[in-house]
């Protein structure tokens, strides 16, 4: 039965773009958890949001309106967050409040355009194209190149940013790489998860892999066995239960957080 329900294509586009997309937020993931700057895929989710909203409504393509806006977003949170007037997370919350009302309002005003909201907001399968399969594809071999050829720097930036600057690390290139690869993460998978849930696919990972693994090796490694693996079985169990798929992955990402922190319980006893 799992055989057949892959005979659809919707069914094989909607699991190579997960599992690209997976691979990618795993490994963007491990270095914004551990720095403590995972909240910004969330704040970059709304305003994709708000760029697929606004492209809807003037008639604009989603994916090339929403690419740019979102990744430039990303360097506006980054620079925000180096004002010592204005934190990290409440740069974040303020990209995150303003882009949701931003959409919402284009959204309400606009007469004689259809849009379904819930699609942006939990995702939809049906809406995934072979052009997203190709550009997370592609995503996900940059990401891997660029883990192989600079494990050692952001190694560096991860634990200690000023060590690494002081050394001769381009910390704010690197910044600026993971900011964009993250933008392009979170609008590939918007389409799958939607933008309420697919900052999950950088966190929860990351948190389980914590769980499982003593080294930032190992961790890297385990983070994206496991995002792989849940995404998978919530894309089969969301097909057979006939539920939302962003839900049903985000339920399974959840699943194995709990029982990760059961077992290490267990271990500490």
């Amino acid at each position: 039965m799992i055989f057949e329900m892959f005979q659809y294509p919707f069914m094989q586009r909607a699991l190579l773009v997960g599992l690209f997309v997976a691979i990618c937020a795993a490994l963007v993931g491990v270095s914004l958890v551990l720095r403590k700057n995972s909240m910004i895929g969330d704040g970059l989710s709304h305003t994709a949001f708000s760029a697929f909203a606004l492209a809807t409504v003037f008639g604009f393509a989603p994916l090339y309106f929403a690419l740019p806006i979102v990744i430039l977003a990303s360097f506006f949170v980054l620079r925000l967050s180096r004002n010592r007037k204005i934190h990290g997370d409440a740069a974040i919350a303020v990209l995150s409040a303003s882009s949701l009302a931003l959409g919402t309002f284009a959204i309400s005003v606009t007469k004689g355009v259809n849009i379904d909201l819930n699609s942006y907001l939990f995702g939809s399968i049906l809406s995934v194209s072979w052009l997203d399969v190709w550009l997370s594809a592609g995503l996900a071999a940059l990401v891997v190149i660029l883990y192989f050829f600079a494990y050692h720097r952001i190694f560096a930036i991860t634990f200690d940013e000023e060590f690494a600057r002081s050394v001769g690390v381009k910390t704010g290139l690197y910044d600026a790489i993971f900011a964009a690869i993250c933008s392009v993460v979170i609008v590939l998978g918007m389409r799958l998860l939607g933008s309420l849930l697919i900052s999950s696919l950088i966190i929860f990972p990351t948190l389980t892999a914590m769980r499982c693994a003593k080294t930032f090796k190992g961790v890297v490694a385990a983070s994206v066995i496991i995002s792989a693996v849940a995404f998978v079985t919530g894309l089969v169990l969301s097909y057979f239960c006939a539920a939302p798929t962003g839900a049903t992955v985000v339920l399974v990402n959840l699943a194995a957080l709990v029982l990760a922190l059961f077992v290490e319980k267990i271990r500490k006893g």
